[in-house]
Order: structure tokens, then sequence, then C-alpha cells
């Protein structure tokens, strides 16, 4: 059955943030949207429940009442889960996540924002440039964001911009009318055996843009520069940017009262002074890449330039938690794979030059920390000090053959200031007991390392001033 033929959706997942999100647009699109979760709390009970979408806490057969025609899963759960053995028993039609979304791709104009790196930034930053131009588009967005009240934005348009994890090859299920393309940096190991079956993954994906569409192009990546001429693009449909490479280019960049400048140019031609709240100078090639996108739409520049200077980016990028009440800044942060935490301390150390950066990492899967192992050990060099928590395991592996201690071992070699403290608990007690006020310390990683904040400020409490 077709997505949008059913009439009545049940989601097994709900709360995770994809689903979530999706659940909204289907509801959006006229469908009647249920389903169900575990009982833990999280920031998208609030959104489902103000989008007036009802949902169970706990996986019961009794759930899946006659009425419902479709049954999608998220890919947390298998056929272990409850309500997907009944389903499959009672011959409701199955679809996963990414076949759901696939299905939403081919109804709009579809711009998939894919990529290792960026993807959630740049589709938050597209989506709400398309917003203030009046676009009215849907999107769906990685992360939520605080400016959206979540991580879907609902419009009345054509118009769909969407996050396109290329994990488990989830490309295949999407149509996209046009592309970004951030970076290609191998990732996942768990699936793609090597880089290049990795990078091969992108070119195919390349290769769905149809004839009306085109792709935005990160210039600076030579595996992209190769990916869009192996994938036969078009000229004409090919929008270059980058930091040094490509039509969209950045002239230079300064900080002054609190925010991040830039200057542009298009084909050599400079086109004007811009600015961002977000940090770092991987957020301004991220903005580049928007920029290149929406003038492709036909949006005018200064509304671009408005939008951008009023983006607040989205959660867990960065996000500046507030300052303890004995002065240390608090900041947290998604970034799991080496060019990640590097652009991230690059940025970091720019927009604060005298602070004690202390970073918390979290490694997130075995085999990510292996396959990267001498990148991550080289990647943060510009932190003062490194407290590694062991390996963050993920639902899609249950054990491996690395520890952190070994990844201890390995950044010893690059820097003298790191140290293994295994648990959440356990680092926060070794910051707690050894925090001063010149300190930055940043939670990083993509498990769930922010409770190092949220405990921190447990225990000494947020300056109601944080100025």
């Amino acid at each position: 059955m077709s997505l949008l033929n059913a009439k009545k959706v049940y989601l097994v997942g709900i709360k995770g943030q994809g689903m979530t999100a999706l659940a909204q647009i289907l509801k959006q699109l006229g469908l009647q949207v249920t389903g169900s979760d575990t009982e833990e709390k999280f920031f998208t009970d609030q959104v489902l429940h103000q989008a007036g979408i009802e949902f169970y806490e706990g996986f019961k057969p009794s759930h899946l009442d006659s009425t419902i025609d479709l049954v999608v899963y998220s890919s947390a759960y298998n056929e272990t889960n409850h309500e997907i053995a009944e389903a499959k028993k009672r011959q409701i039609p199955l679809m996963n996540f990414a076949e759901s979304l696939g299905e939403l791709t081919k109804q709009f104009k579809s711009i998939a924002i894919a990529g290792s790196h960026g993807k959630t930034t740049i589709s938050a930053m597209l989506a709400f440039i398309l917003w203030k131009a009046n676009f009215s588009p849907n999107a769906f967005i990685g992360s939520q964001v605080p400016q959206f009240g979540g991580n879907a934005l609902l419009g009345t348009s054509e118009w769909f911009i969407f996050e396109a994890d290329e994990y488990q090859n989830k490309f295949q299920y999407f149509y996209p009318q046009s592309i970004i393309l951030t970076s290609i940096d191998w990732d996942h190991p768990d699936f793609y055996s090597t880089p290049q079956s990795y990078y091969q993954a992108f070119v195919e994906f390349l290769c769905k843009i149809p004839q009306d569409g085109f792709v935005v192009a990160n210039y600076d990546d030579e595996l992209v520069r190769r990916a869009v001429s192996e994938a036969n693009i078009k000229s004409e449909q090919i929008v270059s940017y980058g930091l040094t490479r490509g039509n969209w280019r950045l002239m230079r960049t300064w900080l002054d009262q609190g925010r991040w400048h830039f200057s542009i140019t298009e084909a050599g031609e400079f086109r004007d002074d811009w600015w961002l709240k977000l940090i770092g100078v991987h957020n301004v090639a991220n903005a580049l890449a928007c920029i290149a996108c929406a003038r492709r739409l036909g949006i005018d520049l200064k509304v671009i330039r408005k939008a951008l200077a009023e983006f607040e980016g989205t959660n867990r990028r960065f996000t500046i938690r507030g300052k303890l009440s004995n002065q240390v800044l608090l900041v947290d942060d998604f970034a799991h794979h080496p060019k990640e935490i590097a652009a991230t301390l690059k940025g970091a150390r720019d927009f604060y030059p005298y602070k004690n950066i202390r970073v918390v990492f979290h490694p997130h899967t075995f085999s990510r920390t292996k396959a990267l192992l001498s990148d991550f050990a080289k990647c943060f060099t510009l932190a003062d000090e490194i407290i590694v928590l062991d390996i963050y395991a993920s639902a899609r592996e249950a054990k491996g053959d690395i520890t952190s201690q070994d990844l201890v071992k390995e950044i010893s070699r690059y820097h003298q200031a790191v140290v293994y403290k295994p648990t959440i608990d356990e680092a926060t007690d070794y910051l707690f007991n050894s925090m001063s006020r010149s300190d930055l310390i940043i939670t990083m990683g993509a498990g769930d390392v922010w409770k190092v904040g949220e405990m921190l400020i447990n225990k000494i409490g947020l300056l109601q001033d944080n100025n």
C-alpha cells in the first residue's frame, strides 16, 4: 500500500525525532495518525500533544485496532516488537521509516540535504530561509529547531526540505528533485565496509537528480567534485560553493560584537557582508550552501541575508546551555566524527580564545571508533583537556573489539591531557571537583553525553544573567 493511499497510519516508535516529524506531516496531508513508544519522556511528547496526535506509551498488540491500514516502524524496532509482529500476523501492510519518507519525497519538489557533515544545520537553515521568503515549505529536520517549535515545518507549498541520511543506504528510497551535497568522509563502517562503498552510495544518489533538478555541491571537497563528475550531471545543473572553491565563495571572515561576519563573492563579484548567530567557519560554509541554493530558487539576496542573520540554529549543534553559577560556560554539541570534532573545536577556540576548553567526549559505536581511530586520536588538538567516556554502543552494536581505553591511549600520543572516565556519573563528579571559572565545558557526541551537562546544572545551577 502507498503511504498516501492509507487513511489511518500507526507509527511504532512515534517519539523518535524523525517519526514525530513524519506524524506531523502526514496529519497535515489529511491522514489519521496515531502510534506508540516507550514510557520514557522526550521533547517530542510535547510536540505530539501540541499537534493533537494521540499515542500509546508501551507496546501492545491490542493497540492495533481494525481501522489501521498501514503500520510504519522506526529503525529502532524489528519483528521482536509485539506490535510489528501483530501487524505481520494480521497482514497489515508494513513500511519502515526510510520507505515512508521516500514516499513523501515523491509527492513534492524535494530538496535533499546529503553529506557526511552539516545536514541538520543546512536543512533547518534552508527551510528557515524559504519560510521567511514566503515559500511555505514543508521540512523534515534531524534535530529540534527552536524557531520551528520542533523538528518539522508544515507548509502549504510543493517544496519539501529533508535531511537525507546515508546510513544503511537509505538513499535508495528517496526521490529528490535537487540535492545539496556537503561532504563525503567515510562513515558508518558497520554498513559501508570500505571508503569506496560509502562514496559509491553518493554517486548513485546524485544520479537520481531529474533533468529539471540541480545539485548544490561543496567544491572544497575533492570527493564531492569527483562524485558530481562521475554522476554525469550537466554543467547547467551544478551550483558550486566553498570556502576556497566554487561559484559562491568566501572572501573573508571576522568576529564583531559576538557575531560571525563574512563576505562572499558570486563568480568573482562581491555579494555583500553577512553575519550569523552560529559559531565556526564550518557554519559559514553551511550558510554558503543555503545562499547558493536559495538564489537558484530565485530568492532575493536581501531576504536570504536577513533570514541568516535571524537563524538561531538547531539543538545539540554548539548549543550554549548557559553559565553555571561558578561562571563555567556549558556547551553541548552532537559532533561524533573526527572532522566534525575538529571543526567544532576550531569554532570554539576562535570564538573563546582565552577559555580553558574541556571536552567530555562520548565515542559513538565500536565500528566507527575502530575504523577512524587514527583520525580520532588527532582531532582534539585544540582542546585543553579531553575526558573520554565508555563507547556508546547504540542499538546498532552490542559490543566490539575496541575500548575507550584504546582511544585514550591513541589520543595521548598527540595530547598530554586526556582522562578516562567510564560513566556519565564519574565524568560529572570529576568535573564538579576540578572546575575553574575560566573553563568552557563541551559535552560532545551522538549518544547521551548531554546528561553530564544536565547533572552539572542540577548540582550547581545556572546564573540567571548569562551575560
